[in-house]
């Protein structure tokens, strides 16, 4: 057989035994088996509609400080066992506001449940975003859990205020503590800067360089704070003066007076001024006990004469005798 007539014939058996072969071999590959239906959770969407990830991928709330928004979210079930949930709110910003309808949710097989909830915008929120989340907890093994996400958007003027209250500087042993208050007066949540610095009657003797304290102040709130001078001077008369700035333009200082002396020339003034004045007091009673010509002996009594005359309890001879100085008189 010629050398292409036997090339031909080889191919085509070849060709053949494929066509013969994959049909078995396909056969014999088990299929994949379908994956089983699985519960979800996601905004509900309006007039009836089925939820979808397209229709509403999240929650988006939109409100003034102090108002209730409403919204729904839908369980779906289609799996052929019942199924039971449990929900929740979770998130630092807005998470903190959302109230559910149910915290437990029982879901039947190929059921779609809605559960109402709300979110109550504080009435001393900022304006400005926040977000949350909406958690769904199935509860049995292999349920697993589902998250919705929420953004809220409060509304309002954006104001920056910030003021400096209560400025005190007191001596603690070798150190000076100075004592504040910090009160976010506007719309916004700042984050305070702090810079202090003290003069005395010579000169500057403290210079801090603006730091963020605390991290976060919330609008309306206060909080009292310390700043600690380890080497302040042992004599002087100081001015310590606080300065606050944020974001926004929100900016306040506020000043404190602060005598520092030593504790013996503090005591020493007052103690000379009691002593001046017990010695006053004591002169005026020693001259308030003596007359103008001297003191009068004890006992005595003044005589007809304006003499002086003994006590009863002296003895008879030594009265004084009175000499007559008329014609009859005896020398």
């Amino acid at each position: 057989m010629p050398f292409r007539l036997r090339t031909a014939v080889g191919g085509a058996t070849l060709a053949t035994a494929a066509v013969l072969l994959c049909p078995a071999a396909a056969a014999a590959r088990p299929a994949a088996a379908p994956a089983p239906p699985t519960w979800s959770s996601a905004p509900a969407p309006g007039a009836g509609a089925a939820p979808g990830a397209p229709d509403r991928p999240f929650f988006y709330l939109e409100g003034a400080p102090g108002t209730v928004l409403a919204d729904r979210l839908s369980l779906s079930n289609p799996t052929g066992r019942a199924l039971t949930v449990r929900l929740r709110g979770s998130g630092a910003g807005a998470g903190g506001w959302i109230s559910l309808a149910s915290k437990e949710m029982r879901i039947p097989p190929h059921t779609r449940a809605g559960v109402p909830f709300t979110v109550t915008v504080p009435r001393d929120a900022a304006p400005g975003g926040r977000s949350g989340t909406l958690l769904a907890t199935g509860l049995g093994k292999g349920a697993g859990r589902r998250t919705v996400p929420l953004h809220l958007r409060v509304t309002g003027p954006v104001l920056s205020a910030l003021t400096v209250e209560k400025v005190s500087v007191r001596r603690a042993g070798g150190a000076a503590v100075i004592r504040y208050t910090l009160v976010n007066r506007g719309t916004t949540v700042l984050r305070p800067r702090i810079a202090v610095r003290a003069d005395g009657l010579l000169g500057p003797l403290l210079r801090r360089a603006a730091r963020t304290r605390p991290p976060v102040l919330a609008p309306g709130r206060a909080v009292d704070l310390t700043e600690t001078w380890s080497a302040p001077p042992a004599l002087d008369a100081v001015e310590v003066r606080l300065t606050a700035t944020a974001a926004g333009g929100a900016h306040d200082d506020a000043t404190a007076s602060y005598t520092a002396a030593p504790w013996g020339v503090l005591a020493a003034p007052p103690l000379l001024l009691a002593a001046g004045v017990g010695g006053l007091v004591m002169l005026r009673s020693r001259r308030r006990g003596s007359g103008p010509g001297g003191s009068r002996a004890e006992g005595a009594a003044p005589g007809p004469d304006g003499g002086t005359r003994p006590s009863g309890d002296e003895p008879a001879d030594t009265a004084p005798v009175l000499a007559g100085t008329g014609p009859g008189a005896r020398a």
